[in-house]
Parts: C-alpha cells; sequence; structure tokens
C-alpha cells in the first residue's frame, strides 16, 4: 500500500476524469486543453526564526488554476505530505468545484510542507505571516482569495488578512475568508463544509430511495468537515455507527454518541479520539472504518484513502466524498463495478467554497448577512446543483462523478470559448 501511496498523483487523477468527460460531451481537445493546465504555479522558501534562536526554512506553494470565470480562490493547509501535485490537484478540483455550484470563481491552492503539531503558536503566526509576503504578489481580493483548509483555521485567515492589509496600508478583508467573525468573518462559514456534505448526504438518500431512520453511517475524519457532518446528521436523526481521526476509529452498531465524542475531543490534550472510550464501542483502525458494515461512507480526511486496496472490500452502497480527492480512479471503477454509487467531491464538499463567496460578497459590499439567510441560502445552491448533476447521471447514464465534471466542463468550455485565448 505505501508503494502505491507514493506512486499516486492526484493531478494525473484529475486529467484522466476531466478526459473522461469531455469524451462524453464530444468536446474536441482544444475547447477544453486550458484547462488541463494551472496558470500559475509558485514555489517559496518561508524562512522562520524559531523559539530556540534557529532558523528553519519551509517549502511552500501557491498554485492558480483557473480564472476563467472569476477571481481564483482555494484554501492553504500545513501539512508534512504537502508537495506540487497535491497542491494543483487541489487546485483544479476547486476549479471544477465552483463551476458545479455555479459561483463566480476559478479554483486555487496553496500549503506549506510543515507538522504544525511542533510549531508553538508564535511559530505558527510567523511561519504564516512570512508565507503571505511570500506569496503577496498572486493574492488579493480581485485575484485570489485564500482560504482554511487541513491545519489552518479562522486565526491564521485572520493573520493572512492583516499581513496583506499591512502591506496595502489599509484594511483588505475580503484577501480570505474563513476569518473571524469580529474582522469580517461570515456567520455560518465555519459549519459551510460539512453542512453542505450533510445537505448533499440527505438528497442522495432520496434520490436512492434509503432514507431512513436505521441508514448507518460511517464518518472517516473528526475535524472541522467530519465532525459537523456527523453531527447534522446525528441531529437529523440518522445512526452514525463509525468515526475516525489521525488516532485512530471507533464503531458502535446500534449507534455513537456524537455530542459525547465532540465534548472529548474539545477536552483532550491532543484534540484527538486518541483514549476514548464509552460502553459498547468498538475500538478500529482506519482500514477497518473505511471498511466497516454500514450503508453510508463519508470520508472527510485527507485524499487518496480509497484505492484499489480496499475498494473492494468497502460494505457501503453510498459514499458522500467529504474530502478531496479520497478515492483513487482506480478504487472508483472498482466501486462502479460494485454498483456503490459514489457522490464526488467537487459537488459534495462545495459548502465551504459556497459560503466563503457569501463572505466575500459582504466584505466586498460592506454588508452582514444573518445566519438563516446564509444557511438558507446554502441550501438552495446544494440542492439545486444536486439536481443537476443527478440530472446530468440519469440522462447520460455516467456515474455521478462523471455527471459533475461534464456540468462543470461545460460551464468552463463556454467561457473559455465567450473569452477567447489572448492575444
Amino acid at each position: 500500500m505505501n508503494s502505491q501511496k507514493s506512486e499516486y498523483n492526484p493531478y494525473d487523477n484529475f486529467l484522466e476524469v476531466v478526459d473522461t468527460a469531455a469524451g462524453k460531451l464530444g468536446l474536441d481537445k482544444n475547447e477544453y486543453i486550458t484547462i488541463t493546465y494551472p496558470e500559475r504555479e509558485l514555489q517559496v522558501a518561508v524562512p522562520v526564526h524559531m523559539d530556540d534562536g534557529s532558523i528553519r526554512v519551509f517549502k511552500g506553494y501557491r498554485v492558480q488554476h483557473s480564472s476563467g470565470r472569476g477571481p481564483s480562490k482555494g484554501g492553504i493547509r500545513f501539512h508534512p505530505n504537502v508537495n506540487i501535485d497535491e497542491v494543483k490537484a487541489l487546485a483544479a478540483w476547486m476549479t471544477f468545484k465552483c463551476a458545479v455550484v455555479n459561483i463566480p470563481y476559478g479554483g486555487a491552492k496553496g500549503g506549506v510542507e510543515v507538522d504544525p503539531s511542533e510549531l508553538s503558536r508564535g511559530e505558527m503566526e510567523r511561519l504564516t505571516r512570512r508565507y503571505t509576503a511570500a506569496i503577496l504578489p498572486l493574492i488579493g481580493p480581485e485575484r485570489d482569495i485564500p482560504a482554511p483548509d487541513v491545519n489552518t483555521n479562522a486565526e491564521v485567515m485572520g493573520w493572512i488578512m492583516d499581513t496583506y492589509s499591512m502591506f496595502k496600508g489599509y484594511s483588505v478583508p475580503g484577501v480570505v475568508t474563513g476569518k473571524p467573525i469580529d474582522i469580517g468573518g461570515s456567520l455560518g462559514r465555519n459549519e459551510a463544509t460539512g453542512r453542505g456534505v450533510s445537505i448533499v448526504a440527505m438528497e442522495a438518500f432520496k434520490y436512492l430511495g434509503i432514507d431512513s431512520p436505521s441508514l448507518r453511517i460511517a464518518v472517516q475524519g473528526m475535524g472541522n468537515v467530519g465532525g459537523t457532518t456527523a453531527r447534522l446528521l446525528s441531529e437529523a436523526g440518522y445512526k452514525i455507527v463509525g468515526v475516525s481521526d489521525v488516532s485512530g476509529g471507533y464503531y458502535k452498531a446500534d449507534g455513537l454518541d456524537i455530542r459525547d465524542l465532540e465534548a472529548y475531543i474539545a477536552n483532550s490534550s491532543s484534540h484527538s479520539l486518541e483514549g476514548y472510550s464509552a460502553e459498547g464501542v468498538e475500538k478500529i483502525d482506519n482500514d477497518g472504518l473505511l471498511c466497516c458494515d454500514c450503508d453510508v461512507l463519508i470520508p472527510c480526511a485527507l485524499e487518496n484513502q480509497i484505492t484499489a486496496d480496499n475498494a473492494d472490500r468497502i460494505q457501503a452502497k453510498l459514499i458522500v466524498e467529504g474530502a478531496n480527492g479520497p478515492t483513487s480512479v482506480e478504487a472508483d471503477e472498482i466501486l462502479t463495478k460494485r454498483n456503490i454509487a459514489v457522490i464526488p467531491d467537487i459537488l459534495a464538499n462545495a459548502g465551504g467554497v459556497v459560503v466563503s463567496y457569501f463572505e466575500w460578497v459582504q466584505n466586498t459590499q460592506n454588508l452582514t448577512w444573518d445566519e438563516d439567510n446564509v444557511n438558507s441560502t446554502l441550501r438552495k445552491i446544494m440542492v439545486d446543483s444536486f439536481g443537476e448533476v443527478q440530472n446530468i447521471h440519469d440522462t447520460d447514464g455516467v456515474t455521478f462523478r462523471v455527471a459533475a465534471y461534464i456540468l462543470g466542463l461545460k460551464r468552463l468550455s463556454m467561457a473559455t470559448r465567450i473569452r477567447g485565448i489572448f492575444p
């Protein structure tokens, strides 16, 4: 498994699905070739004064995949496995994600190769500010708008916004989204991705005719996305039988107490599930979670989790991708042959970028929306987008993933056709 993961290239995954969707649409290569190349790739060195007096240099990236439909948009992740191929793929998926839900953005992504658990808060702030300074020529509210991703949060976005504003000489809240509410963040943004996943999941339950309180759901990842998804689905009356994070997983056939799990994580020194125990709860590993006895699997961790090594052992009949790129192309083929429906990431987890768009609109127009408005508008967009993808799925007889890419590619190729190629 390790050798396969080291050879895995998520950007190649992206290109393969795009070619499939283009073939279904009957597009000539000239009509979509620009979408197969990122517009800009920036690699930067990020020197940081450490608390012990030493200087460490971290490797950072920012990739702008497309600006054909509007400013580039995408998160920033701090993780030891960040690399250029991953960032390119995440930026490309963002382009399609924005097109699928029809918001006027293109895709971007950024990252720093670092383990944040090894940094103090001061080191984290200095790293963030120096990285911001390094990518400053690329970002801006009309050019490229970062947001939180793996191991970054509202506080980190506040540091980025402040750093950018200091260089400009005035406050620019619209340079990032996912900020603290007190400096221009949007109500509902923190839960937006998980809320979007839960909305799409429930639409899929209804479409597939499996909507029932007895539905058994497993969620990989108990961070912001997975934790919110598990809680909202639990509150909606569904049974969450399995959850996991980096420390391992837990399974209970008659349903876990999600509120108790969230409280444990919040009060744990590691802010993880490590050491959790409750009556009737079985400890499992990550593979055990992915292949557990459940009806619905919702991966909300990192990419490349469902592979050719485990796809034939997955027991769920529906997979809803809360993470970006959790399923390899090879695994997708196996799941399709086994009649396991997969709701793709570019639809399922688009709630975060939708509400990021709402935040950016509020910042640029000096407005504030109440949370009910944010959540109701998010619901409408996610339900409508699921309906559009479902219609292509039914009409063209393709998987939900190919249907979503067809929808996105239609909008992206149209934008290219209208704008033309400069000069």
